[in-house]
């Protein structure tokens, strides 16, 4: 199965996600999120796919994050805002974030990688 990976090649996270799909036969396309961040359609579509609320998209533990003190600012935020905020600057998106075009992760924990994508 042919996936996507938003995620950064330096973050240990993302290279086990990417070691852990590739060892069950998965062909991954990688994307630096930091240099091309999702744009504002493909957050909202990733958003709708994922099942998820949207504050498990951000990275609440980076630097960025914290800097912008978001975790006081989003509760006042629309949707739209959030996204926009989070295709300006994809060092606040939460890694890796994996697709197949119709199911979405967040993260990378191995006992949802098996529900999904084993």
């Amino acid at each position: 199965m042919k996936l996507k990976m938003y995620g950064y090649p330096k973050c240990s996270t993302c290279r086990n996600a990417l070691k852990w799909l590739q060892s069950k036969g998965h062909e991954v396309t990688t994307v630096n999120v930091f240099e091309e961040p999702p744009s504002e359609e493909e957050l909202t579509d990733l958003l709708s796919k994922s099942g998820l609320e949207l504050k498990k998209f951000f990275n609440t533990s980076g630097e960025v994050y914290k800097e912008m003190n978001l975790k006081d600012k989003l509760g006042q935020m629309s949707v739209e805002e959030q996204i926009r905020l989070l295709a300006s600057n994809g060092r606040l998106i939460k890694r890796p974030v994996v697709t197949d075009g119709s199911r979405v992760t967040v993260g990378f924990k191995e006992e949802l990688y098996k529900q999904v994508w084993e």
